[in-house]
């Protein structure tokens, strides 16, 4: 009698990519290619994305201004509409249009879809109707990677009654990340990684972005992204990766890998 030697099936590697919303106007072949190739590695992806530049277009046509605090968008009750319609009905569809027409299996959804995105006001005194998530419905996004799809998050809520909230697009992802117990969290930037004396560093740990940041060798636009990656890693994310449209760059850990 011949006896098989039983492999133990290997957990695939789950992945949430935040596109911001500069990037969505932007993305190429490359990006497309190489999200095909981690899904072949057995990698189930989620993309969440905001879509600040086609949003400031919209506000501006309607005569609306707009004002951040502490990277928040301020959002009033005029211009939560315009949020909601940009988001819902032009960015998240010509996303998912393009995922599919490169022959990535996508689904649009956003915190509406299925109790996806249980929120509550965050201050509505300060940020006006900006969300706060409570839940992240976790079982619906398992639902679609166990079939295949790829689910693509547009940055908007609601109240329990309804009432439309916008949310800053790191903060979903970081929250749909946790509640996935994704692997790790790639913010896709316009630059491919974090580059220190002109060379992309490949692994490095948040305490070294902190002395970076102090010496002035982490700069400028950079600085929101990588205090938006040690947030990730502080909620509890394993890794965060700040990549360019390759999807490569580099990945920050809490501590250095002992080898």
């Amino acid at each position: 009698m011949t006896t098989s030697k039983l492999t133990q099936p290997t957990a695939p590697k789950r992945i949430v990519i935040k596109l911001g919303g500069s990037m969505l106007e932007g993305l190429n072949e490359n990006f497309f290619t190489n999200f095909k190739k981690l899904q072949a590695a057995g990698n189930e992806l989620i993309i969440v994305h905001g879509g600040g530049p086609a949003i400031n277009k919209e506000l501006e046509k309607n005569n609306i201004t707009s004002t951040s605090i502490n990277g928040i968008r301020v959002t009033s009750e005029e211009a939560i509409g315009i949020v909601q319609s940009t988001l819902v009905g032009q960015v998240n569809p010509s996303l998912v249009h393009q995922l599919n027409k490169s022959g990535i299996t996508a689904i649009g959804l956003s915190g509406y879809d299925g109790n996806l995105l249980e929120s509550t006001l965050l201050d509505k005194e300060t940020y006006g109707f900006v969300g706060e998530i409570k839940k992240v419905n976790s079982s619906l996004l398992e639902t679609f990677l166990a079939n295949g799809i790829t689910p693509v998050i547009s940055s908007i809520s609601c109240t329990e009654n309804g009432t439309p909230l916008n949310i800053n697009a790191d903060t979903v992802a970081n929250k749909v990340a946790l509640a996935i117990k994704a692997e790790s969290l790639q913010l896709v930037t316009d630059t491919p990684g974090i580059k220190i004396d002109g060379e992309v560093q490949t692994v490095i740990t948040s305490s070294a972005i902190k002395q970076w940041i102090s010496s002035g060798e982490i700069y400028g636009g950079m600085i929101p992204k990588v205090t938006a990656a040690l947030d990730c890693l502080a909620a509890g994310i394993p890794s965060v990766q700040i990549v360019g449209d390759q999807l490569e760059g580099t990945t920050i850990l809490h501590q250095e890998v002992l080898v």
